[in-house]
């Protein structure tokens, strides 16, 4: 059974800076997608970045390109997330998932199989 646990939310204040890191367990293939998605409070989940695991490909939502970072860690287990120039509008719960065969960011993750339980991120201005 595939396990995402998400760390490193908080608060912070506009132009700052915070990492998310997802670990995963529970999995066994060498490719698989894992992706960040966000939903804030009365909006729709939306996609923020994609990581195709093995292939090395990514994809980001228009609303945060140039400003975070999806990347895998050392131990390939580890996704992370690196928001810089943060804005009030990033505030949101994130959400780490993973796919073994789709990997889309659009779509506010529905397709995706494996969720961890969120770490919330709040952005002051």
């Amino acid at each position: 059974q595939v396990q995402l646990v998400e760390s490193g939310g908080g608060s912070v204040q506009a132009g700052g800076s915070l990492r998310l890191s997802c670990a995963a367990s529970g999995y066994t293939s060498s490719r698989y997608c894992m992706g960040w998605f966000r939903q804030a409070p009365g909006k729709e989940r939306e996609g923020v970045a994609v990581f195709y695991i093995g292939g090395g490909g990514t994809a980001y939502a228009d609303s945060v390109k140039d400003r975070f970072t999806i990347s895998q860690g050392n131990a390939k287990n580890t996704l992370y997330l690196q928001m810089n120039s943060l804005k009030p509008e990033d505030s949101a719960m994130y959400y780490c998932a993973l796919d073994l065969a789709y990997c889309s960011v659009s779509g506010g993750g529905r397709r995706f199989r494996d969720w961890g339980q969120g770490t919330q991120v709040t952005v002051s201005s």
